[in-house]
């Protein structure tokens, strides 16, 4: 009888180290699987926290932005639509990498002669000669004109009030002034300030020489320059002055883009 007694103690014994064992076991992957439920939710979390600062990011400060600040001064506005995220612009080989010639008409009666710099600023050239080519501009109005610290008429937006532009934005600075000196007839491109990236369509004229300074980005992109007909924007615009006396804002004296051709 103590032999049997004996057994079946050690059979009991064993029993229950199997069943201590697998209660482990069990333990073990039930807490695995909390941790692991852990790790996914605080994934999750944070992957919509990403996603949420992104957003924020994307509308308040990015191309994005539906009251954007960007142009030729550290006020000026260039914005883009939510349309624009995942858009490339046109490949800087457009631009052949030359000199083009041509003619952008303001009100119908006001020829300005131009040439644009492909091998300086080939990406802005490229864009600004497949909108061109694509009638982008035509009927677009010059929306800013600034009289007091710089001196440029601003255009090309298709919303018109400074936050409109093509379905895409480009980078980086091209051919932009050491000095930061901008010689009258000089045509450059409007940006987001201090967003090198944020090109799109909208450009401005100088009408008188100016230092426009540079902003955590740089300068602006230079792309080309108005070679004839600039004293008469001058007389048919610019002296205008601008809307309710101010110095910036829009012209008094509409200003649309009736044409551009370029070849």
């Amino acid at each position: 009888m103590a032999r049997s007694t004996s057994t079946s103690e050690r059979e009991a014994r064993e029993r229950l180290r199997r069943y201590q064992a697998r209660q482990t076991l069990h333990e073990s992957r039930t807490a695995r699987r909390v941790r692991d439920n852990i790790g996914a939710v605080i994934a999750l979390v944070v992957v919509a926290a990403v996603a949420t600062i992104g957003q924020i990011v994307y509308f308040s400060a990015g191309p994005g932005a539906p009251e954007p600040v960007a142009s030729a001064s550290p006020s000026p506005s260039s914005g883009a639509s939510d349309e624009a995220e995942g858009a490339q612009p046109p490949s800087p080989e457009v631009s052949e990498f030359r000199e083009w010639s041509g003619t952008m008409t303001i009100n119908e009666s006001i020829p300005l002669e131009l040439t644009l710099d492909g091998m300086a600023a080939p990406q802005a050239v490229a864009s600004f000669v497949q909108l061109t080519q694509d009638g982008f501009y035509d009927g677009l109005t010059c929306h800013r004109l600034t009289t007091s610290g710089i001196f440029v008429l601003q255009c090309g937006d298709p919303v018109g009030d400074g936050t409109g532009g093509p379905d895409y934005r480009y980078g980086p600075i091209e051919n932009a002034p050491a000095d930061d000196v901008y010689p009258a007839g000089t045509l450059a491109m409007a940006r987001q300030g201090g967003d090198g990236a944020s090109m799109g369509s909208q450009f401005f004229i100088v009408y008188e020489e100016s230092t426009i300074p540079s902003d955590a980005a740089g300068g602006y992109t230079v792309l080309g320059e108005i070679t004839g007909g600039l004293e008469a924007l001058i007389d048919e615009v610019v002296a205008g002055g601008v809307e309710g006396g101010a110095t910036d804002g829009r012209p008094a004296t509409a200003a649309t883009i009736t044409s551009i051709t370029i070849e």
